[in-house]
């Protein structure tokens, strides 16, 4: 039954881009005015005007395909096309990112007044076994999975709330964007290299400068270097990782939205399911150096705003 609605014709298809396809729109018309403004300093703007233009060349190729054929499979198709897409859009934060003077020596700082230490240099030499490791790994590896299993969950389960739940998700990403394109902080793995280790262990926090304007050389990840889960976290790191989006920590900030979303469903298999890879996430980040740990409380906090606001706004507009 669920399976035949997938393909089942809509009787009132939508007309339009949906809310979620906006919400991109706004974020790419936000960098193309920046780029306007910018447009000297960027290193390679004509490549960055081209991925704009094959993004938007095949949204509006899906959204042609789904007015031929108005029904869920082809709605999911626009889905996906967004969701694949994030890979590209972080990535594309670095060319703004790294035109702007670099603060990680004012988080750092932060971290360590907070907390007296680094957490970040010093978690993973504390706790190195192989199987700790592993479940640290897991956990980050588990972003993606994570944000595909509920965007299932409500595209075969909760079709009713599937575009208003995506607006929030995708949505999310364009706000968290909006703050990594502005605010230029790459985290541990690559701030206490440019520093040097030795600083860092010092209580030492220089100013970098445009230092990450023409270098993007991180520490090694740390952890059980044979471990499954950590190659698969090395693998997708030298594919898409750069000197960018630190602060705060979207990948805390959007699996508290996930798990919110979870709640809102009142689904405790879902919540149970996402729960513990949550946990793992919280401290995943900072085990491997991809962030301090403020700015693991930077995602909490951020995330609940965030979450509050979109699903206000989705009531609203979708």
């Amino acid at each position: 039954m669920v399976i035949k609605k997938i393909f089942e014709i809509e009787k009132k298809p939508h007309k339009g881009l949906l809310a979620f396809e906006w919400a991109v729109l706004a974020y790419l018309a936000f960098t193309l005015l920046l780029m306007l403004i910018t447009y000297t300093k960027l290193h390679d703007p004509e490549e960055m005007l081209w991925g704009r233009a094959r993004f938007v060349i095949t949204m509006l190729a899906l959204w042609g395909v789904y007015r031929l054929i108005p029904c869920r499979l082809t709605i999911f198709f626009r889905v996906a096309l967004q969701l694949i897409y994030l890979s590209w859009w972080y990535p594309d934060t670095y060319e703004f990112n790294r035109m702007f003077p670099n603060l990680d020596h004012v988080f750092a700082t932060y971290e360590q007044q907070l907390f007296h230490l680094q957490p970040a240099l010093l978690f993973s030499q504390k706790i190195s076994n192989a199987v700790f490791s592993e479940l640290m790994h897991l956990g980050y590896a588990s972003y993606f999975p994570l944000i595909a299993l509920v965007t299932l969950y409500y595209f075969f389960y909760r079709y009713q709330e599937f575009l208003r739940i995506e607006f929030i998700i995708l949505a999310a990403f364009m706000i968290y964007y909006v703050i990594f394109v502005l605010l230029p902080v790459t985290g541990p793995q690559y701030y206490y290299f440019a520093a040097g280790i030795d600083q860092i262990a010092q209580g030492n926090f220089p100013n970098v400068g445009d230092y990450f304007a023409t270098h993007s050389e991180p520490l090694p990840i740390p952890g059980w270097k044979d471990g499954f889960f950590y190659q698969c976290v090395a693998s997708a790191h030298d594919a898409g990782e750069r000197p960018t989006a630190a602060f705060p920590s979207s990948h805390v900030g959007i699996t508290t939205i996930l798990l919110l979303l979870a709640w809102h469903a009142r689904n405790r298999k879902l919540i149970y399911t996402i729960l513990p890879f949550y946990v793992l996430m919280c401290f995943a980040t900072v085990y491997i150096q991809a962030h301090y740990a403020v700015d693991v409380i930077g995602g909490w906090i951020s995330a609940v705003v965030i979450y509050t606001v979109l699903l206000f706004l989705s009531k609203k507009f979708v």
